[in-house]
């Protein structure tokens, strides 16, 4: 019996029982790490769901620190499970599925946010709502750093917009200059431009 995770092969020689061949996926490089940062981007849980036998899949979970798995499931196994998990989860919460294959493509159009791996299958891509250019797990938890910027650099625009408009409008309307005494300043400025219309029309006649 063999306590490694992975597919046992059993071998047989001339019918006498010669032993086993385990064959099991080696983890990406960095894999480890990306969860690491999935965590540290604000990813509150982490959730496996694979096809792998039951023992594989805890043995990477394990090892990758991942909250929670789901084993050997087929594709519809996966829509269902991430059919359940938006269930579950709080309304302001999003629900975001990362897949590479063709298995994956309808879980991908299930979730809230499809991420497709940019070396998966084309019909994984056209399922997704985001494509990582590279193949590399760390590059989720950039997108979704990313995606927070953009949030709030859009939220600071609004603001100053919001902001610009509440002062200038009125300004441009009026209403402050009696409150500033800024009523001369607008008189002495509207004079300026009748004596620069003034010179302009002197200039074009004497052409």
């Amino acid at each position: 019996e063999c306590n490694e995770a992975g597919t046992q092969v059993h071998v047989a020689v001339d019918g006498a029982y010669a032993g086993l061949i385990l064959i099991s996926d080696l983890l990406k490089p960095h894999a480890k790490q990306a969860i690491e940062e999935l965590k540290k981007a604000g990813v509150r849980k982490t959730v496996m769901l694979t096809g792998d036998a039951k023992n594989v899949a805890d043995a990477v979970a394990k090892e990758l620190n991942i909250d929670a798995v789901y084993s050997e499931l087929l594709p519809a196994d996966k829509v269902s499970k991430v059919e359940e998990l938006l269930e579950h989860k709080k309304s302001k919460k999003k629900l975001a599925f990362v897949g590479d294959g063709i298995n994956d493509a309808p879980a991908l159009t299930t979730a809230d946010i499809g991420i497709a791996i940019g070396a998966g299958t084309d019909v994984a891509i056209d399922a997704a709502d985001v494509v990582l250019m590279k193949s590399r797990l760390s590059d989720v938890a950039a997108a979704i750093r990313l995606s927070h910027r953009t949030i709030r650099n859009i939220h600071e625009n609004l603001f100053w917009a919001f902001f610009y408009n509440v002062i200038g409008i009125p300004l441009a309307a009026g209403i402050w200059y009696p409150l500033f005494g800024l009523k001369l300043i607008l008189l002495r400025y509207m004079i300026l431009q009748e004596i620069q219309g003034i010179k302009k029309l002197h200039i074009e006649k004497d052409l």
